[in-house]
């Protein structure tokens, strides 16, 4: 049995834990209740966007920030997705729930393939590797006869979700987008806390201790690796409704660049960071994009900054002096 002193020891830890679950449920009905007001105040697309992208770099810090796994070619699974939700939607005449659905599926077994073959190697190997994995998904989608080739797969009919919502309508379609984001950031938050998410970050921190006490750390690995690739094809599929395009962009090396940005910018390791860091950088584009090629040399001074100044992350520094999880 434990002693005085241990359980004593233990209850300031328990209680900083309940107060950070307690704060992240105020932050979450903060974010449901902002989410509800949002295209009274902002241009529903440009909100979508953001919250695409939200998604999107919350699947990646499940593998970086919470798995220690650096890919370089998340965009391979939000391409792939976007293309045959696209595809489905367009020429098989799918509702856009299947269609998500198909999109995200593919994603899912993309994931799992190249994850299989990428958690063989560790560090610089294993980014390296999903760099190489994910330039053949960029050169197939260039290649393949349904994807359109340069001009991507344009005009996707967005339908009637269930048969009964027209999407059609972009107020309708920002509250399925927002109900899909915070779905998708309710079940990354179950996962970083549960069991499983405790022995992730034991990985994390020092695999081969997690070995040692009899871990199958490769088979984590693929299950967040596949997780992560999932929930960017959510983002990825959604997206393709949203905007009705499915292009390269969605497959380039520089998306897979973009959503590291908005990670480390947001705050790698945070539940919130990935959110702020891709709001950030989606305005920035959005409205500095009369600038033309000068927004990428912005965005390389800003994460510059971030790393000589602000290394934890807007959400990270906020965290450390706030001296509270979030």
């Amino acid at each position: 049995m434990a002693s005085v002193s241990e359980r004593m020891a233990a209850a300031p830890s328990a209680r900083a834990a309940v107060d950070a679950a307690h704060l992240h449920r105020a932050i979450f009905v903060g974010i449901a209740i902002f989410l509800a007001v949002a295209p009274f105040l902002l241009y529903p697309v440009f909100l979508m966007k953001v919250l695409c992208f939200a998604l999107f770099a919350c699947a990646f810090n499940l593998l970086l920030g919470y798995g220690g796994l650096l890919s370089f070619g998340h965009a391979a699974y939000l391409g792939t997705a976007s293309y045959i939700c696209a595809h489905t939607a367009k020429v098989w005449g799918m509702p856009p729930e299947v269609a998500i659905l198909l999109g995200t599926a593919a994603a899912a077994a993309l994931g799992f393939v190249f994850g299989s073959l990428a958690i063989r190697r560790q560090g610089i190997y294993f980014a390296m590797i999903t760099l190489a994995l994910a330039q053949m998904v960029f050169f197939f989608s260039l290649q393949a006869p349904f994807t359109g080739g340069e001009d991507g797969i344009q005009a996707v009919p967005r339908g009637h979700l269930f048969g009964l919502i027209d999407l059609s309508r972009d107020t309708s379609l920002y509250y399925v987008v927002a109900v899909i984001f915070l779905v998708g950031v309710l079940f990354i938050y179950r996962v970083i806390h549960s069991p499983f998410g405790q022995v992730l970050k034991a990985i994390r921190d020092n695999e081969p201790r997690a070995i040692s006490l009899g871990y199958a750390t490769n088979r984590y690995k693929l299950v967040v690796f596949t997780l992560s690739a999932t929930l960017a094809g959510l983002a990825g599929a959604t997206k393709a409704i949203v905007f009705q395009l499915a292009s390269l962009t969605d497959v380039h090396w520089t998306m897979s660049g973009e959503v590291v940005l908005m990670t480390l910018v947001g705050g790698m390791g945070t539940v919130f960071g990935p959110m702020v860091g891709a709001a950030v950088i989606v305005t920035m584009q959005n409205y500095l994009a009369h600038l033309g090629a000068w927004v990428t040399v912005i965005q390389g001074v800003i994460f510059v900054i971030c790393v000589m100044l602000f290394r934890e992350g807007i959400i990270g520094v906020l965290a450390r002096r706030l001296k509270r999880p979030l």
